[in-house]
């Protein structure tokens, strides 16, 4: 149980806390949890949607929102922050990305995509209320979160020392293959009657955002990890709200 209270102390604002630092063997292995915390999230929205039927759609959106938000502590908004302005401002230059990246401020470029990536997800939610969303609430989170699991497990971790190096290094390769390909029979239930397209819209994005960061920094950070997480989260209600 100790790897999945580390994923969700790391991944959530919900009330879990440790004795100690975890050593670094569990730190590996809580990256196995990472679609069960998903998993998780995507019940909380399913849950909250269910209570608050009734309520005007614009609304039941908007608090769908901030939950959906609250749940991760904007941990991965502030990845996609520090990434939008680190991709602009680096002008192609690896170690400058790197060093905007570090940086706390937010810069316009980060407080833009953040609106927009925000405005996206409430109006794809809005959608999805008005036409009776259901289980396919549960999908964005758990494609998120699956889909940084396989960051890991494929690409170089490029910050040395720190939470992130030990995540990817002592991460265990084939249980991991294993939870993936569980985590995919799963997001296939939980797609239901849209088929596979927003799957292969979810696969299309990751492959193309890994190629970015490979090819500006060599791997990825914990703020690019958090960055595509948010973008394929929002690929996957986008998708949803499409073919409602």
């Amino acid at each position: 149980m100790l790897p999945l209270w580390i994923a969700l102390q790391f991944l959530s604002s919900l009330p879990v806390s440790l004795p100690g630092m975890p050593e670094p063997r569990d730190l590996g292995r809580s990256l196995l949890c990472y679609p069960l915390v998903g998993l998780l999230f995507g019940l909380l929205l399913w849950l909250a949607s269910q209570l608050l039927q009734g309520t005007p759609a614009p609304l039941h959106a908007a608090l769908l929102l901030a939950l959906w938000v609250m749940l991760s502590g904007a941990l991965h908004l502030d990845g996609l922050a520090d990434s939008a302005d680190a991709w602009l401002g680096g002008f192609g230059d690896r170690e400058r990305t790197l060093q905007i990246m570090k940086d706390p401020r937010s810069g316009p470029i980060a407080v833009v995509t953040l609106v927009l990536v925000l405005l996206l997800k409430f109006c794809a939610l809005w959608v999805l209320v008005e036409r009776g969303a259901g289980a396919e609430l549960m999908l964005a989170p758990v494609v998120g979160r699956v889909a940084m699991l396989g960051l890991f497990l494929g690409t170089p971790y490029v910050r040395k020392g720190g939470l992130g190096q030990a995540l990817a290094e002592h991460l265990p390769r084939r249980a991991a293959g294993w939870v993936l390909l569980v985590s995919v029979v799963l997001c296939l239930a939980l797609a239901g009657g849209h088929g596979l397209w927003p799957l292969v819209v979810a696969f299309a994005v990751f492959c193309w955002l890994r190629r970015k960061m490979c090819q500006r920094l060599g791997g990825t950070t914990g703020d690019t990890a958090g960055a595509l997480l948010e973008l394929l989260e929002l690929a996957v209600v986008l998708c949803l709200a499409l073919a409602a």
